[in-house]
C-alpha cells in the first residue's frame, strides 16, 4: 500500500506502508544509529517526533523483550529505506513490523532517506505527516501547518506515581521526565536502591525520602517547558548529589542560570564525539537532542563545561563550583552504543559516598 510523507514546507515522498495502517503528525527528525532501532522508537526523547533512520535497511534482527526503553512508546511513527522482509536472531521474539502494529506507529520505506536527510540538515527538522493519499494536497497542507504540537510532552511521557527499582546499597531517587530503562539497569548493576518519581516532583517530596543521591533523566521537548523542575533543583543540589542525563542536563544548566536553545537538526545517534576537557580524553556516545546549553550564559562563577562535542563545540557536561552536582548531554547508559562514558555512573557513586563520609566526619 502507498504511503506518503508531507513535509510543512510542500515536499512529499512516496514509498511503501508498513507498520500501522493510520496517519500521524509529528516533528520529522533523524538519527544517524546503524542499529538498536528497538532502543530509539521505545525512546521517550522521540516522542511526537517521526524518526528517520539514516542506516538504509532495519529490521533485520527483530525485536525481543531485553530491547525496550520504555514500554509504551511515543515515537510517532517510523521512516527508512528498507524493513527487512525476513529478520533473524537467537534473540528475537518478533519482527518490527509487527511490533510497529502492536504499538500503534506506521511506518513509511523504499523512499531516499538520504535526500530527506539532507534536508532536515540544510532546512532544519520540521513538521510533517505521514499519510495514505495525497489527492487533495492542499487540505493536507493546510491542516499539517495548523498543527500545534504538544509542547507539555514530558508530562505526557512521565510515570504518574512513584516505583521502586529496589537494590540495597545507596538510595538514589531518579525522576523521570521520560527515562530510559537503561538508566535504571546501571543503577541496578550498582545494586542501588531506586525510587522513581513523577516529573512533578518537588523539592520537598524528594528531601521527604531522605536519599543518598538525585539523578535526573533524559526526556522530550524544551527544558522551558519544565520550569517547575528548574525550581526543584536550585534547592536539591544544595543538599543532595545530583546528575543529570540529556534533558536532565538542560534542567541543571537552567536552574544555575544558564540558557538554552533549539538546535537546527538536534544529535540523534551514537557516534558523536565527546572531548573531556580536563583530560583531552574523546570518548564515541550515544545521544538524543534537540536542544543545547548556550555557552555564553555559562556563569563561571558556578559551572564548569566538562565536555565539549567536537563536531559542533555545544557543550555537553557540567559540573558545580560548590556542590556535589554535575550533568552530561549525552547517554552514559547508552543502549545502543558504546559505553564509553559509563564510568559517570561510578562518578556519582563515588560522590554519593564521599558526602556520606563528610557527614560521619
Amino acid at each position: 500500500m502507498e504511503r506518503y510523507l508531507v513535509l510543512e514546507d510542500g515536499t512529499v515522498f512516496s514509498g511503501e506502508a508498513f507498520g500501522f495502517e493510520g496517519q500521524t503528525t509529528g516533528e520529522v527528525v533523524f538519527t544517524t544509529g546503524m542499529t538498536g532501532y528497538q532502543e530509539a522508537v521505545t525512546d521517550q526523547s522521540f516522542a511526537n517526533q517521526i524518526l528517520v533512520f539514516t542506516n538504509p535497511l532495519i529490521g533485520n534482527y527483530g525485536v525481543n523483550l531485553d530491547d525496550y526503553e520504555s514500554i509504551m512508546p511515543n515515537c510517532c511513527g517510523v521512516i527508512c529505506r528498507e524493513v527487512a522482509r525476513v529478520s533473524d536472531s537467537w534473540r528475537k521474539q518478533g519482527t518490527f513490523d509487527d511490533f510497529l502494529k502492536q504499538m500503534q506507529i506506521p511506518g513509511l520505506c523504499h523512499i531516499d532517506t538520504r535526500a530527506l536527510t539532507k534536508k532536515l540538515r540544510e532546512h532544519g527538522t520540521m513538521k510533517g505527516c505521514l499519510v495514505d493519499s495525497v489527492h487533495d494536497m492542499t487540505h493536507t497542507l493546510d491542516q499539517l501547518r495548523a498543527t500545534v504540537l504538544n509542547d507539555r510532552v514530558v508530562e505526557q511521557v512521565s510515570t504518574t506515581k512513584p516505583y521502586p527499582n529496589p537494590g540495597e546499597k545507596r538510595n538514589v531517587v531518579l525522576v523521570d521526565y521520560g527515562l530510559k530503562h537503561s538508566i535504571l539497569r546501571e543503577l541496578s548493576k550498582r545494586d542501588c536502591n531506586t525510587i522513581v518519581l513523577p516529573s512533578s516532583a518537588t523539592a520537598q517530596d524528594i528531601l521527604n525520602l531522605k536519599p543518598d543521591g538525585v539523578m535526573l533523566s533524559n526526556g522530550p521537548g524544551d527544558p522551558k517547558d519544565v520550569l517547575h523542575a528548574v525550581e526543584m533543583v536550585k534547592e536539591v543540589q544544595k543538599h543532595l548529589p545530583l546528575f543529570g542525563i540529556c534533558l536532565g542536563h538542560q534542567i541543571f544548566a537552567l536552574a544555575n542560570g544558564a540558557d538554552t536553545y533549539k538546535m537546527k537538526f538536534g544529535h540523534r545517534g551514537f557516534n558523536h564525539p565527546v572531548r573531556e576537557i580536563a583530560t583531552g580524553r574523546i570518548n564515541f556516545t550515544s545521544q538524543n537532542h534537540g536542544y543545547a546549553v548556550d555557552p555564553a550564559t555559562v556563569d563561571k562563577a558556578e559551572l564548569i563545561i566538562t565536555h565539549r562535542e567536537i563536531n559542533d563545540g555545544t557543550v555537553e557536561g557540567l559540573r558545580h563550583k560548590r556542590y556535589k552536582a554535575f550533568s552530561v548531554q549525552f547517554h552514559p547508559d547508552a543502549a545502543p552504543g558504546p559505553h564509553d562514558a559509563v564510568d559517570l555512573f561510578d562518578d556519582f557513586m563515588h560522590m554519593i559516598d564521599q558526602r556520606k563520609e563528610e557527614e560521619n566526619a
